[in-house]
């Protein structure tokens, strides 16, 4: 077994042994099947890659593991007081809404590549990956930042005169709810 090999399947045992529900849960079932739990592991792997690649409901399986677990560190970096996590979320979630955007738009090809659901989800946990230049580290430095800065001025311009307009339509519907309220008022 090479050392990388090794290496996750160390990580791997540590995160079926450690305390609260997924040890628990791992205990439970390696305690009623006799089977260790690490193997346990391993065919759950196996069956979500299975799913993933050729099962139905793919697309909500994937879209789920890019968006339960994230959101769930997300709310456990706001309660740290830390900054480096805040900071590694809100880059994910950054990449994460571009990808959608892009993925929206090119939905199409969703269909003719094979085996999407699972590349997407493999990119996803790449962009997820906890440490320094995980996925979304990446795509956000080398493509989003670098657009970003370049197109800042006419992004914030875009972002300012949208705030304009949604507020003065949100003011111009309370203006004319007070209206019809003060007309139902005489009426009545």
């Amino acid at each position: 077994m090479t050392a990388a090999v090794a290496s996750y399947q160390d990580k791997l045992n540590k995160f079926l042994h450690q305390k609260g529900v997924v040890g628990d849960t791992f205990k439970a079932l390696e305690d009623n099947t006799g089977v260790q739990r690490l193997y346990i592991g391993y065919a759950l792997i196996g069956l979500v890659v299975t799913w993933l690649a050729f099962g139905f409901g793919a697309q909500l399986l994937a879209n789920c593991i890019g968006f339960l677990y994230p959101a769930y560190c997300s709310i456990q970096a706001l309660e740290s007081g830390h900054k480096n996590d805040d900071t590694q979320w809100l880059t994910y979630w950054v990449v994460f809404a571009s990808f959608s955007v892009l993925e929206y738009f090119s939905g199409a090809l969703t269909y003719l590549i094979p085996f999407y659901w699972l590349l997407k989800c493999a990119f996803m946990v790449w962009c997820m990956m906890p440490g320094s230049h995980n996925g979304a580290e990446i795509i956000y430095a080398r493509f989003i930042r670098p657009r970003y800065i370049e197109h800042q001025g006419q992004l914030d311009k875009l972002v300012g005169d949208a705030q304009n307009m949604v507020g003065g339509f949100v003011q111009t519907l309370k203006d004319e709810s007070k209206n019809l309220a003060a007309e139902h008022i005489k009426a009545n």
